[in-house]
This record gives C-alpha cells, structure tokens and sequence, in this order.
C-alpha cells in the first residue's frame, strides 16, 4: 500500500514541479486527515521536506476511482530547504518515542507514527544532505547504532537493522551450544 500511495503522491504532487519523492513517513497532526513528511529532490539537485495533508474528496467522472466516488487530494501545507534545517533533534533516544524535532529559523515538533517511521527519515536526511550538500546534518538525540552506517548498513531502511538483530542473536544461540572444557 506505501508503494502505491508513493507513486499516487510522487506522480500527483512532486513530478508537475519537476521534483522527486525520495522518502516519506506518516505523521500525527491536529488538521482532520491524513499527513506526510516528505523530502524530495529538485532538479538541480535542491532537497526539500514538506508537510503533505491528504485528504478524500468527492470527484468528477473523469478522475479515476470512480467505483468508491472518492479520490484523494494532496496539498502541501509547509516546506522549508534540506539546507535550512539546522538541527534534527530526536528528543530522548532511550525511550521508544516518535516525536522529534525539526529546528529551523523556529522549532517544528512532528510526531511520526512510529519510531521506526522516526528513524527512516533520519538516515534518508542525513544520506541526503552529505549526498548533495556535501555536509553532515545534525542529529542530536538519536540512538547512533540505528543512524551510523555498519559493515552491513544500506539505505534500504528497517529491515537491514532488524537483519542485523537476527543474525547477532543467532550467533549467541551457537554459541551457547558450544561445550565448555572443563579443567
């Protein structure tokens, strides 16, 4: 369903600007429906986030889903520039909490839907800004093994982590099966 609403909101919003989505997370906000964080790339290489709402609309019999008689609408109701975000501060990284905060000229407070979610943007606007700014964007409060690049780190998100966490836990299996000289 994320790779569908992906290339729904990529195609719909980001491409007629000449941008594309690279990354995106669901976010808690006050306004009825659905929001997203999103960061995308300009053609000449410009990185933005955005503050994306969507929501269900009745539309024309043009449009497509027309078996449900809704459709959905995107509107981006905040941006700022990849380079004018000064600090992305996670706010405690020894509790499981999706808040962070995005300091800019003023404190942006988000809440993402999980702490996964948190994280997964994170790498991507760190891998972004030393990608095409060529400098590191400053994390602050963030549980580095989740954010550092490792032996086996790609940018392919959670799952590599979590591969991780499998693959040291099956060493400690074996080696507790291993016997023990005595004496």
């Amino acid at each position: 369903m994320s790779s569908l609403l992906r290339e729904e909101m990529d195609r719909v919003l980001f491409r007629p600007e000449g941008q594309t989505l690279k990354e995106f997370i669901e976010i808690e906000e006050q306004q009825q429906g659905r929001h997203f964080l999103c960061v995308s790339i300009s053609k000449d290489k410009e990185a933005q986030i955005s503050v994306v709402m969507c929501r269900r609309v009745k539309h024309s019999r043009t449009k497509k889903l027309q078996h449900s008689g809704l459709e959905d609408s995107y509107e981006r109701t905040e941006t700022w520039a990849l380079t004018d975000l000064l600090i992305l501060d996670g706010r405690d990284p020894d509790t499981d909490d999706p808040c962070f905060l995005m300091h800019f000229n003023s404190v942006r407070p988000i809440r993402a839907v999980s702490c996964a979610a948190k994280y997964t943007l994170a790498r991507c606007l760190l891998s972004l800004s030393r990608k095409y700014h060529h400098t590191a964007l400053k994390l602050k409060n963030f549980d580095w093994t989740y954010i550092q690049p490792t032996a086996m780190y790609s940018d392919r998100g959670d799952c590599v982590v979590l591969t991780q966490v499998c693959f040291y836990a099956f060493n400690l299996v074996c080696l507790s099966m291993c016997p023990v000289p005595l004496a």
